[in-house]
């Protein structure tokens, strides 16, 4: 995996993409991201899935100021001319339902996937990630709850691992994430996820792909495919940028576990 920039005071590029925020849980870092997006500008703000968690929603509700703020966030850069694109994911799949009527939220535009003509001149496909999942696929999809549950429940687990760390004078240290990534590969879950995306770009005519979903940020060539993955925002804080010189960029934000 490439090197991650730590984000610094302001900054303006041509486009940001953000994915797996998780609006609705508590692993979701909405006071890290508000400044984030308030030190960080673009022309293009790309919201690639996963945004909004309705699956934990369903549940149990959780939504406290700091969510709105993320939302309000938003919404004010589509005011201020930013090109606000909202690609849905597996977690907020229920705004599908929006699409089939055309119903719109102001200035935000909705759909499934987006090509994306880069500065670099390549074109991208935009999507979540979750189209490449097999485990998305008709009767199947009560597995993919099966491991949300214990994701949930990872998070929960370091929260609370955490904050004895915090005590002893420790530094943050991703407990559910050290255990996801090893998970995952044992059980083979998404172990083929980045072959899948670029074998299918390449049959499709991309030069590159622009996604989210795993929780792994990662800008990397496989074969003839660019690979970008934007990561997420309840552990990594993590979002992919373009610069005006058509350069990519992984930027870390520092959230105050």
């Amino acid at each position: 995996m490439n090197t991650v920039t730590p984000t610094v005071s302001q900054r303006t590029y041509n486009s940001i993409f953000i994915s797996d925020i998780h609006l609705g849980s508590k692993g979701c870092q909405a006071d890290a991201l508000c400044i984030f997006l308030k030190q960080n500008t673009c022309e293009n703000l790309f919201l690639v899935g996963d945004i909004i968690d309705g699956w934990r929603m369903r549940k149990k509700w959780y939504w406290p100021q700091s969510h709105t703020n993320v939302i309000r966030r938003i919404l004010t850069a589509a005011k201020r001319d930013t090109k606000v694109h909202y690609i849905i994911g597996n977690h907020d799949e229920f705004l599908r339902a929006f699409m089939r009527y055309g119903i719109s939220f102001g200035r935000i535009k909705i759909s499934n996937r987006y090509k994306y003509r880069g500065l670099d001149g390549n074109l991208y496909l935009v999507t979540h990630g979750d189209m490449f999942d097999g485990l998305m696929r008709s009767d199947r999809k009560w597995i993919m709850f099966l491991g949300d549950n214990l994701y949930n429940f990872l998070i929960w687990v370091n929260v609370k691992f955490n904050f004895f760390r915090k005590l002893m004078g420790l530094p943050y240290w991703s407990l559910s994430k050290y255990l996801k990534t090893r998970t995952k590969k044992a059980l083979s879950f998404i172990h083929s996820f980045e072959d899948h995306v670029a074998g299918y770009c390449k049959r499709k005519g991309f030069a590159g792909v622009i996604c989210g979903h795993i929780h792994v940020a990662e800008i990397r060539k496989i074969g003839e495919i660019i690979y970008m993955n934007d990561g997420d925002w309840v552990e990594s804080c993590t979002a992919l940028v373009e610069h005006h010189d058509g350069r990519w960029e992984l930027l870390h934000h520092e959230s105050q576990h």
